[in-house]
Parts: structure tokens; C-alpha cells; sequence
């Protein structure tokens, strides 16, 4: 019999209260001494912003003081534009500074949270090493604000965010996720929320018609299943009607993976976040799903054990015939496929990227129908 699983704890307490400036600035060292983070956005603004007050600002206003100097014959005249820009300057300074002390307290409040609910955290990972379908494109790839806990088992929230280029141009995209460590590899499996979608899929790869597997009563609804064409009974298998109610409850609005041993939460929204009510909803999809994983652990691939000659010839010879009488039993062992997944069952395959094709189509046929008129 399976020991129940402890609760998920959830204190929100840290994330809105008051924060001891004195504390934030030793945490702020802290985290450079260990040297886990790299030089903030923030500061890189700073930094930029003084060169260009000393290049270019200073400069500029030393021509308009002696142009309106020459022009007026009166220094207190040139005198006004100087010191609006001098209060402009110091008001872009301000406005650094309070962004870097707002970042540097956001971080302090997520250690404080995570430790009050039995977790760690981790300011920034470059480029993670996680095999779900965002983590693998485009650039400048990293996860920042991690949240972690290890029991009942390990789950990871994250911000994360690639640059994509196309041309001269750029374009970063940013993903909250939740990453959920399975006990076994299972076959990919991707579940595209309807709830999030808008003009077609909002996740960044498409996959194949054929993949595509309808399940009893009104999950279609709430999401379009995908997995590997042959393993359509492993899914039914995986995704039992209590499964597929949990799913529906907890995590209609978020995109859903399962790929090698683990599985991914999907949102194009932070997660990890100063919000007590993007946690609670978190914290309760994650606890409703955990207690269902177990019986995951029990999924075997048949096909490791038909596909391997070894293994057949084995299970083949341990096979008695009718009515024969072994001086032992077979080891049960033998007959069951080890953990993993075939080849064919690992990936799902990709679709073309349609959208841009039809968008691109209606715009040749605007401008041929402009053209013409």
C-alpha cells in the first residue's frame, strides 16, 4: 500500500510583507559573494545611462548654454535649460536606483517565501538543461526566479525567457513553467489548453494531425491531446478518467508536456512572482496532480521488451507450455520491460508552422488585389 504523500505547505506571508532594507542589502551580497548572479538589467541600464550622461548629454548641454549665452547675453537664461536638464538627469537616476532596489527586494521576498514553505531558491540559470519543447529554441536562454522543492518529489517553478532572430530584427519570448520530476520515462505526450489559445495554438511547436488522439467526455473541450501514433493505448493507460478530472480542475488555463521523466506546466505569464494568488493556484494544480503520479510509476513500454531479441528470446524460453509443470517459478522480473520508452514513442513529430504561411499568403493576395485596382 502506497504511503500517503505529505501535503504541499503554502505560507504567502513573505512575498507582501514589509522587508528590512538592512536585510535585502546583506541578501544582495550574499547572492555576489556565491556569485550566482551575473550583472542585472538594471544596473547594465545604469551603467549605460552614465556613459551616455558623460559622451553625449554633457556635451549637448554645454553647446545650448553658450548658443543661449551668445544669443541672449544673459548666463541666468542660459542658466533655466541647464538645470532641467540636470532635474531630468537626476529624475532618470532616481528611477534606476528605485528599480534596483525594487529587484533586489523581489528576490529577497522569493528566498523568504521559499523557505517558509520548504524550498529553495535560485536567482538564475542560463541555459537550463530540461528537455521540454521551449527550453531547445532560439538564444540567450535562461531561467530566472527558481523556486524548488524536493518532497514529496522534485518541482521546479521558473521564469524563462529565448530571443529568436529573424533578419535584423529580434523578437524574446517569455514562458512561466513548472517542471515536475517523474519516477519513470514516459512516451511524449503534449496537452494544448484550449482555455489559452487564440487565433490557433499558443505554444511554439505544432505537431502532426495524426498524433492527435480524442479522449472520453468533455476533455476535448479543455484540451487537444498529442501522442506518438501506436501509443494511443498508453495514453488511455496514463490518462484514467480521475486523471483527466484533475487536469481539468487544476490546470485547464496551462499548457501541459510530458517528456523523458519529467513533466512540464506551461503559461505565457510569470510564475514566479510576488503574487499570493498566482501561487495558490499553483501550489493547488501542482498538489492535485501529485497525488494521481504514482500510478505513472507503474507504466512499462511493451515495446522495449519485443523490440529487443534478447529479451523475447528470454521471456519466449521462460513461457511454459500448456499444461507443463515448472520445478520453479520464472522470475516475474524477466517478463517486464525495464523503465523507458521505445524510439518511436520519445518525441512526438513536428508539423509545419502554418499560421505564418497563411498569413504570409493573405498578404501576397492583398497586395496582387491592390495591384490590380
Amino acid at each position: 500500500m502506497t504511503s500517503p504523500q505529505p501535503p504541499i505547505t503554502f505560507d504567502p506571508r513573505p512575498l507582501t510583507e514589509p522587508v528590512d532594507a538592512v536585510a535585502v542589502r546583506a541578501f544582495t551580497a550574499e547572492l555576489r559573494a556565491r556569485q550566482t548572479t551575473t550583472t542585472s538589467a538594471s544596473t547594465i541600464i545604469g551603467i549605460v545611462a552614465a556613459g551616455l550622461a558623460g559622451v553625449v548629454v554633457l556635451p549637448i548641454i554645454v553647446t545650448v548654454i553658450v548658443s543661449l549665452a551668445a544669443a541672449t547675453g544673459s548666463p541666468v537664461g542660459a542658466a533655466i535649460p541647464l538645470v532641467l536638464i540636470g532635474l531630468v538627469i537626476v529624475g532618470v537616476i532616481i528611477m534606476i536606483l528605485v528599480g534596483v532596489r525594487g529587484a533586489q527586494a523581489t528576490r529577497y521576498r522569493l528566498s523568504r517565501f521559499a523557505q517558509a514553505n520548504g524550498m529553495t531558491y535560485e536567482p538564475k540559470v542560463t541555459d537550463p538543461p530540461l528537455p521540454g519543447m521551449i527550453f531547445s529554441l532560439g538564444r540567450s536562454r535562461q531561467s530566472t526566479d527558481l523556486i524548488r522543492g524536493t518532497r514529496p518529489r522534485f518541482v521546479e517553478f521558473g521564469n524563462y525567457q529565448y530571443t529568436v532572430q529573424s533578419g535584423k530584427n529580434s523578437t524574446t519570448y517569455r514562458w512561466g513553467y513548472v517542471a515536475v520530476k517523474l519516477d519513470v520515462p514516459l512516451p511524449n505526450i503534449v496537452l494544448d489548453a484550449q482555455g489559452n489559445n487564440g487565433f490557433g495554438s499558443n505554444l511554439p511547436a505544432s505537431f502532426q494531425k495524426e498524433q492527435r488522439l480524442s479522449l472520453e467526455g468533455d476533455f476535448d473541450r479543455y484540451f487537444t491531446l498529442y501522442c506518438p501514433e501506436g501509443y494511443e493505448r498508453d495514453a488511455l493507460y496514463l490518462f484514467t478518467p480521475d486523471i483527466m478530472a484533475r487536469f481539468i480542475d487544476n490546470a485547464a488555463q496551462l499548457d501541459v508536456e510530458i517528456v523523458d521523466d519529467w513533466l512540464f506546466l506551461y503559461t505565457q505569464r510569470k510564475v514566479s512572482t510576488l503574487d499570493p494568488a498566482t501561487w495558490a493556484w499553483l501550489f493547488g494544480a501542482v498538489g492535485a496532480l501529485l497525488t494521481k503520479f504514482d500510478q505513472w510509476a507503474r507504466w512499462r513500454d511493451e515495446r522495449l521488451l519485443i523490440e529487443s531479441p534478447d529479451a523475447a528470446a528470454t521471456a519466449s524460453a521462460l513461457v511454459p507450455p500448456a499444461g507443463a509443470q515448472l520445478p520453479f517459478a520464472p522470475p516475474v522480473g524477466l517478463l517486464t520491460p525495464p523503465p523507458g520508452v521505445a524510439p518511436q514513442g520519445r518525441r512526438l513529430k513536428r508539423g509545419g508552422a502554418w499560421l505564418p504561411i497563411v498569413v504570409m499568403i493573405c498578404f501576397v493576395v492583398f497586395w496582387v488585389f491592390s495591384r490590380l485596382n
